[in-house]
């Protein structure tokens, strides 16, 4: 299918047609009652420069790769809008870190409408650090490099893992510097900065509807309710107080699908806020993230987030549900009785339990047999990676590769392979701690032999649900630096391997490798510890 430039495609724009918005107002930030949205405009940059495209994403949304200095490229620095555009920023609320921090939105994100897409959807066109908007607060609506391309470089790559994601479209760097406190520590510093076209079928979130409840703006609630499931939800009918139901459960449904597919790849997101989740059970507000590197239910890469912990890796389970508690709350005006929402909740536990144990026995090459033996075995094996401290990724993928061996070897060859697969993927040579994981390992080995497949069948399943590549923090951060210096080959070898995380990529063996390889990653900020700042 020809592919379009940007500036020729016709925008439509049923959130601002169809809601309630502020056309104009005050400059500065300030709150909005009453409204869902407002009309906002993109504040112009120096000097654009297009630093990485999704070619993939491109071709979905029949956009041409802009040319240097094109109209395309300055609509993505936010430089131009085109007729049919009437960019906007949403107003939502949310519980930041468990407390309700009222009034939040669109402060750095700016969207420029819908475009039709190749799949038959529309895909919402979003420029975050295009500039100030009235939801802003005390900041300047900007972004900086390093958070753009991370959240550029992980939309695409959690895409290309089979995760529920949004996505990203472009990099561009401005031209101008943005000061920011990495860290809150009293050091603010100027950096490059740049804007990151993310995409998605809507950008709504939990806390657009908190916030309506919450100021008790039940016309407005009901409005954004029906949009949504028209636009977002129409195999649901027309809404209404059942269809509100359905809804919410279908929201739960995906919530849960999500957060189990993050805690089998070994994702962490780093600030579950309600604002930060989305109404389509989508990823999104890539932030403080990290990669569970070596295992640990307890580990958070967000420095905001040290004390409590509350956003652990360990705890996004529970976190899920504490969200999704939020949202029922705000919907409970909408239907007869709240309690008839608690249900959903507990289908969330239900589905997340169901899909994690699914996931889990397709990355370990078995297909169900005993319910509860099977159960058992994928339960007991989070505590079992914890001892030696393994490498989530590392591990699920070289198992992969012993399959073969297991199938057809003796009692010591099993031993021996296990031991060499903890050598490989252990970050702390720790014999004690060894023997939980070996003893899983020799259960798993057991049930394996269970399977009717043959043996290169079997591993060759394994090798497609266990990926060898993922966005370690560490290799972001090389990224980053580079591009800072004008280097983009980091950035754009990194971003290709991503796009095909289950090859194997010899040419790119480093790039698989665990972060204290190389050592300076093992505490280095940016590698192994990010913050909000962005």
């Amino acid at each position: 299918m020809p592919t379009l430039p940007l500036d020729e495609v016709t925008f439509e724009n049923p959130f601002v047609e169809e809601l309630r918005g502020e056309e104009a107002g005050p400059s500065g930030s300030r709150q909005v009652p009453g409204y869902c949205y407002s009309r906002v405009r993109p504040t112009p940059v120096p000097a654009p420069r297009l630093l990485a495209w999704s070619d993939e994403l491109g071709e979905l949304l029949g956009l041409a790769r802009p040319s240097e200095r094109s109209a395309a490229l300055n609509i993505l620095a936010g430089n131009i809008l085109t007729p049919s555009m009437k960019p906007f920023a949403a107003r939502y609320g949310g519980h930041q870190f468990g407390n309700w921090a009222g009034q939040l939105g669109d402060g750095r994100a700016i969207s420029l409408g819908q475009v039709p897409a190749v799949d038959g959807r529309r895909w919402e066109i979003q420029l975050k650090g295009a500039g100030p908007t009235p939801y802003s607060r005390r900041a300047d609506g900007r972004a900086v490099l390093r958070s753009s391309l991370r959240e550029f470089l992980c939309s695409e790559a959690m895409h290309h893992l089979g995760l529920p994601t949004t996505r990203a479209l472009s990099l561009v760097s401005t031209g101008a510097e943005v000061v920011r406190d990495m860290f809150y520590d009293g050091h603010p510093a100027p950096e490059p900065g740049a804007i990151v076209a993310r995409v998605a079928p809507t950008f709504i979130r939990f806390g657009n509807f908190q916030l309506m409840a919450a100021s008790g703006e039940m016309d407005n609630l009901r409005a954004l309710a029906d949009y949504t499931i028209r636009h977002h939800y129409p195999e649901l009918g027309e809404p209404s107080p059942a269809v509100y139901e359905q809804w919410f459960a279908e929201v739960a449904r995906r919530t849960a699908v999500l957060v189990a597919h993050w805690m089998t790849v070994g994702f962490v997101h780093g600030v579950l806020n309600t604002d930060n989740m989305s109404i389509l059970g989508l990823t999104i507000d890539y932030g403080p993230y990290g990669w569970l590197e070596p295992y640990d239910p307890d580990w958070t890469p967000n420095t905001t987030d040290f004390n409590s912990r509350r956003y652990a890796f360990g705890q996004q389970p529970r976190v899920g549900l504490w969200n999704l508690m939020a949202l029922a709350q705000a919907l409970g005006p909408l239907v007869a009785d709240v309690q008839a929402l608690r249900p959903s909740l507990d289908l969330y536990a239900h589905t997340l339990a169901t899909t994690q144990h699914e996931l889990l026995l397709r990355k370990l090459g078995l297909t169900p047999k005993e319910p509860a033996a099977d159960r058992a075995l994928t339960e007991a094996l989070p505590e079992a990676l914890a001892g030696p401290q393994v490498d989530m990724t590392i591990f699920f993928r070289q198992l992969s590769h012993l399959v073969p061996g297991l199938l057809t070897g003796s009692s010591a060859d099993e031993e021996a392979l296990f031991r060499g697969l903890l050598a490989q993927a252990a970050y702390e040579a720790a014999p004690a701690e060894d023997q939980a994981l070996l003893d899983w390992l020799a259960r798993y080995a057991q049930r394996l032999r269970q399977e009717t497949a043959d043996p290169e069948a079997i591993r060759t399943g394994m090798l497609a649900a266990n990926p060898k590549y993922v966005l370690r923090n560490y290799l972001a951060q090389r990224a980053i630096e580079a591009a800072e210096t004008g280097d983009l080959l980091p950035l754009n070898t990194l971003f290709e391997v991503l796009k095909t995380p289950f090859d194997e990529h010899p040419a790119y063996e480093t790039l698989a490798a665990k972060r204290q390889r190389p050592e300076w990653a093992r505490d280095k900020p940016g590698s192994a510890t990010l913050s909000c700042s962005s």
